[in-house]
């Protein structure tokens, strides 16, 4: 499996834990991470026929940013508007992406009990990041279960480096998605009809 991480950072130089988890996916086995803001420049303009090219090229493909103001920072839309064009993700032969994996690997700076209802922010990540979600519905894509560190405003270096191993487990797991996980267990019952025939 290839991975493709699209980093969407100000600064990443500044950035602690998106930094870490950036630097961290560099070294990784099968992975190339692109920091779209050192690509994109001041203008953040995209070569579309290159990030296409690299999105094709990939099996899983996963957005890395901070949460600003319940998205992602502008030069992720930028690269979105740009490169997921129509023809190509989407409308009418828009089916380049089908059957690739959606992954989101985001940072916010509050505590986990401020993201749900009742809370501080009164909505769960779930739902916040529904428009992500409906992104890889349109163009084909299966939407993985996102990997979300909070609190990252009062982290500490320590705290920081501890999320690192959990992250690349996470991104790297071969059945992030429930169909292929559930797959895998359906095989391992009907090799086994005694235990099949337990559950049942």
């Amino acid at each position: 499996m290839k991975i493709l991480v699209l980093t969407a950072h100000p600064d990443l130089k500044k950035s602690r834990i998106n930094r870490a988890w950036f630097e961290a996916l560099s070294e990784a086995d099968a992975v190339t991470t692109r920091d779209l803001t050192a690509i994109g420049g001041p203008e953040m303009r995209f070569d579309i026929a290159t990030e296409q090219a690299l999105l094709l090229a990939h099996d899983r493909i996963v957005f890395q940013f901070p949460f600003y103001w319940y998205s992602a920072p502008p030069v992720m839309k930028a690269w979105m508007d740009q490169v997921l064009s129509y023809g190509f993700a989407y409308g009418p032969g828009g089916d380049k992406l089908k059957g690739r994996e959606f992954l989101i690997l985001v940072s916010t700076g509050g505590p986990a009990e401020s993201y749900h209802a009742g809370g501080y922010n009164n909505f769960s990540m779930d739902e916040l990041l529904k428009p992500f979600q409906q992104t890889a519905s349109l163009t084909g894509m299966t939407y993985l279960r996102p990997f979300v560190t909070h609190g990252m405003a009062v982290a500490t270096e320590e705290d920081i480096e501890a999320t690192v191993p959990a992250m690349l487990a996470h991104l790297t797991d071969p059945e992030l998605d429930p169909k292929v996980r559930q797959a895998r267990l359906l095989r391992k019952l009907a090799e086994d009809p005694a235990k099949a025939a337990a559950i049942s």
